[in-house]
Order: structure tokens, then sequence, then C-alpha cells
């Protein structure tokens, strides 16, 4: 069998063309296939070129796009399989899987959440029980809930007040001064409702304002729109939620809690709720900032944006799909401060050390701290 071995650096993305991912590539030395394969921290696999086959042969998961050279992965490096819309692993691939608790995540080609898989084994159902009793304690959702949507408010400020150091933007100011007094406003808050209702307030303060921050005249945003994105700003940012989301959700599996028992989120309809959660710290610093990034950079063009009929959505194109994965996964790895520990780690870990913080408030009722990003 004619095959490429996958090397242990960074995530691998299934692909059929090499200068598709050339936007931002410094990798010149490497073949098409050998592009962004993996990550130094967590081995995640997103396949995404549509009429992919993965199956496995002995330790090896081996990953079949159309007519280009097959690619070997060794199994025991792989933590997280992404798989957009059409991809299909067979049942020895899923076996594979469940034995190893390497999750699957299920998106549509778009990149909307369906569902995951993983092993039973990574249930803890004592942990779980608590997390059933602390539903109906009010005070430990309250102040969990009070804690992210702090975390959530001060990124979502420093974020605004980082792009307009230079710009001095008056209409930013005026939401930087807003959200001030959100947060100071918490103090006042006792119950879940007012909580998310100031949520909502300075949600509305900051989309404007972040929108006033792109430099690139081809794009503009001025409000969010989720389900479906309406333009290609909004499409950029439900993206790589739903990226950050998939990170979220697998460290809750990995330390044996269960996604649906959540503080801040909930709904008629069962969803791992808590992922919503853990993420709202993360969205600013992880996501929000990339996306200026890669808009105001010119990485991205008009027509690397596709209206889907169907949804009347806005949606990146295949080919641009890859490069901001690969985009994501840079940032992912960008190393932060942490209080957990002294020395700097990466945003992937940080969300790992911020879910392993709210296990121990549920656990033990340790207070549970957002994550901040410095300044």
């Amino acid at each position: 069998m004619q095959s490429n071995i996958a090397s242990l650096h960074q995530p691998f993305i299934a692909e059929t063309e090499a200068e598709e991912l050339s936007a931002d590539s410094d990798n010149d030395d490497i073949t098409p296939f050998q592009k962004n394969i993996w990550n130094r921290e967590m081995a995640a696999i997103y396949l995404i070129e549509q009429g992919t086959s993965i199956y496995k042969d002995y330790q090896r998961f081996i990953i079949h796009v159309s007519e280009k050279p097959k690619i070997e992965v060794p199994v025991r490096e792989v933590e997280q399989i992404i798989v957009f819309g059409n991809i299909q692993l067979s049942t020895h691939v899923i076996n594979a899987c469940l034995q190893e608790k390497i999750a699957v995540l299920f998106l549509s080609q778009s990149g909307q959440y369906h569902g995951h898989l993983w092993s039973e084994e990574s249930t803890n159902l004592d942990h779980q029980l608590i997390q059933i009793e602390r539903r109906s304690d009010e005070y430990f959702q309250f102040s969990i809930s009070k804690a992210i949507v702090l975390g959530k408010l001060m990124n979502s400020k420093q974020l605004l007040m980082r792009f307009n150091r230079k710009r001095k933007l008056v209409e930013v100011e005026k939401a930087i001064f807003g959200i001030n007094q959100d947060i100071d406003s918490l103090d006042f808050v006792d119950n879940l409702d007012s909580l998310r209702g100031y949520e909502g307030i300075a949600a509305a303060r900051y989309f404007p304002a972040f929108g006033k921050l792109i430099t690139n005249s081809a794009f503009s945003f001025s409000q969010r729109f989720r389900q479906p994105p309406t333009d290609a700003v909004n499409s950029l940012l439900s993206f790589g939620y739903t990226l950050l989301f998939n990170n979220v959700l697998s460290f809750i599996i990995a330390e044996g809690l269960s996604p649906y028992l959540a503080n801040f989120h909930y709904g008629e309809r069962q969803k791992p709720y808590l992922a919503f959660d853990l993420m709202e710290e993360f969205r600013s610093p992880v996501v929000d900032g990339l996306v200026l990034k890669i808009i105001n950079n010119s990485i991205f063009k008009p027509q690397d944006f596709d209206l889907v009929p169907s949804t009347g959505g806005i949606y990146l194109s295949q080919s641009a799909r890859k490069i901001f994965l690969k985009q994501f996964e840079t940032r992912m790895n960008e190393e932060v401060s942490h209080p957990d520990l002294q020395a700097p780690v990466t945003y992937r870990h940080a969300i790992q050390l911020q879910v392993r913080r709210y296990k121990r408030s549920l656990l033990s009722s340790v207070t549970y701290e957002p994550f901040l990003r410095a300044a």
C-alpha cells in the first residue's frame, strides 16, 4: 500500500490539494499531506474532505482521500477526531476509538455540532451523581455562573482595550466603559435570570464595538447572528466557537463529567450545556481575537465564503476552512499565563486547567475562579 506516515507535531487536516493551504504556510519543505498534521499537546485529526474514508490496519488509522496517497496515523497518538459531513468511519475505527477513549465529534459540513462518540469507561458515575445533586444547589449554580460571566465580560473588555489602544475609537471606548459598569453591577446581582440579563446587555455593547475594530474594508460587522450566520464575520465567529466548543467538550469528557449537567446554560433539548458554560471565558481571547487578526491581515477574501441557499447562511468554502483550521490550531498553541502553573501554558492547556478547576469546585466546594487573560 502506498502511504505517507504522519509526523507527530501538528493536527492532521485531510486535504487533497497543497495549494489550498498556502496562505501563510512557512513549511515549504514538506509534502502536501504532511502540512498541518499534528499538535504537540493533543493529537487531533480534522476530516473535512467530503468522501474521505478512515479505516484501521493493525495499530494505525488509514485515511484515504480521493485518489491521493493514503495516510497512516498511529492510533496511540490520537486523542480526538473531528468529522465534518460525509466522512466514512469503519467499524474497526469506531471500536478502536471506544477502546482507546478517543473522542469522536460529528459536525455538519459547515461546522454545526451534531453529536459525539465516547467510551462509557470515560464516565465517572460518582462524579455525575454529584453533578445531579448540585443541580438543586442554587448557591452553587449561581456562584459558578457568576464567575463564568465575570470571566467572559473581563476578557471581552480586555480584547476591546487591546485592539483599541492605537485606534482610540470613541465608540469602542464607550463600549468598554459600559462593560465596566456591567462588571461592577455583578456585585449586586443575586439570581440567575438577572445574571443572564447582564450577560446579554454586555454582549449588545461588545459586538458592535468589535465590528468597529475591523480595518479591512472588504468586511463589515455590526450584530451577532448565529443560526445561520448571515455574513462572513459571523461565519468565522460561528466556526471558531464550534472548534472551541469541541475542545472544551473533549476535556469535560476526559475528566469523567457529564457535559449535559450545566449551571448557566439550559434548554428544553438535551445538549452538552456544560461545554457552553466553560467555553464562555475563552470566546474573546481564543476566537474573537483570532477572527480580527485573520480579517485585518486579509487572510480571507469575500470570495472565500459561500451562500448556502437551503439555510440562507454564509459559510467558509472548503479550501478556506482548511486555512482557518490551521490558524485556529496556531492560536490554541499560543502561550498564556495561568495562575495554576508557574510556567506559561498553551490556550488548550488553559482550557484543560479550567475544566479541572470546575471539577474541584464541584467535588470539594472550592471557589471557582474564571480564566482571565493577562493584559
